[in-house]
């Protein structure tokens, strides 16, 4: 194998394929990155038997092919090299079966190369009939509900995000038992039979890495147990979680005692300063206590301290309520909602608080109260 690219086409596409490279060297070669040269173009292949990419650098942004041919290339040594080679014209040339030489005028190294034989099958396939998503609806989709998905290995399926595609609505749930984030959109074209999928949250959290926020096409490809995601020259493809993701809606009540209304950011603003003074071994928590229209925000730990903050509201009902919870989970819930105001939905001092901007909203927050007494 031997070729000529330039540095800054090499390096973006690098930079996607490595967020496959697998750091445990359970299996040595899939510590490396898979050069497949052919006439045309150059296959860069990569996995860690839970997310496998595969990019496609096509012949006109390739500056020279010399010799086609394949082999496996160290991940890290590799990626350090390319970044760190100056600017132009990086030759990549295989000498001895198995060596490598990676060259511009200045610098020359020579790594030693791994059998591309060794490399897994990825059986990287697409379907017949792809969801179509607009890309930016996709990344916006994930990162407003991929904070909610549990980091506790204890409940596997609670680490994923659960797809669920009826006709045309497409429901992107995360939960960890103590908050709850849910996403709908509509789909430009109905399915013929209903979806339910989940995808492991730090998979589809590589994946956002490299979707960039156009409004540009990708194709969604899912099979029994994985799923693949196309756009641009890039092959993305992570297994799916084969438990059952929990039924989540009666979880959310339809009816509510209290409705609050207020400034996003006043409120993010206050909920984030009366976290100073939390504690994150006693949960974090803090307490709102409403009084006509005027919400008042506490913490009190007794062995750092005590702050009170007041937020004008406006609530649909003359009621008051007192509730606690944990501020983390509230300020991460408010992150994800993009919006001047919010609303806040109460029932009871025990009872799931909902946050979302209005009644025909496609996003939902749920976070669970948190009992003090």
């Amino acid at each position: 194998m031997k070729f000529s690219i330039k540095k800054e086409i090499l390096l973006e596409n690098l930079n996607y394929v490595s967020h496959a490279v697998s750091t445990k060297n359970v299996i040595p070669v899939l510590s490396g990155i898979k050069f497949d040269l052919t006439n045309e173009g150059l296959n860069l292949i990569a996995s860690d038997n839970e997310v496998d990419i595969k990019v496609f650098i096509e012949k006109k942004y390739i500056d020279k092919i010399e010799k086609e041919g394949s082999i496996v290339i160290q991940g890290k040594f590799l990626l350090d090299i390319v970044r760190k080679l100056d600017e132009g014209i990086i030759n990549i040339e295989v000498i001895d079966g198995l060596k490598i030489m990676i060259y511009n005028l200045k610098s020359n190294f020579n790594l030693n190369g791994i059998d591309p034989d060794e490399f897994p099958n990825l059986n990287i396939e697409k379907s017949n009939s792809p969801i179509e998503l607009e890309k930016k609806v996709l990344k916006t989709m994930i990162n407003q509900t991929i904070y909610a998905t549990s980091t506790q290995e204890s409940r596997p399926i609670l680490t994923g995000l659960n797809f669920k595609i009826d006709s045309d609505k497409l429901e992107c749930i995360a939960t960890d038992s103590y908050r709850l984030s849910k996403k709908t959109i509509k789909l430009e074209k109905a399915v013929d039979n209903p979806i339910n999928i989940v995808i492991p949250g730090k998979n589809i959290g590589e994946l956002v890495k490299i979707i960039n926020d156009d409004e540009e096409k990708l194709n969604i490809h899912i099979f029994t147990n994985k799923v693949l995601f196309e756009f641009d020259n890039i092959l993305f493809q992570s297994r799916l979680l084969n438990d059952v993701f929990p039924n989540i809606s009666r979880l959310i009540p339809d009816d509510f005692k209290l409705i609050i209304k207020a400034d996003l950011n006043e409120l993010f603003n206050v909920v984030d300063r009366a976290s100073l003074l939390t504690s994150e071994k006693e949960k974090n928590v803090i307490k709102f206590e409403t009084n006509g229209n005027i919400l008042t925000v506490t913490s009190n730990t007794p062995e750092i301290g005590r702050v009170e903050e007041k937020l004008p509201i406006i609530k649909d009902k003359n009621e008051d309520i007192k509730i606690a919870f944990s501020a983390k989970h509230m300020m991460d819930a408010l992150r994800t909602i993009d919006s001047k105001d919010v609303r806040i939905l109460l029932n009871t001092e025990i009872s799931p608080i909902i946050l979302n901007t209005g009644d025909n909203d496609d996003l939902l927050q749920l976070l669970m109260p948190i009992k003090t007494y």
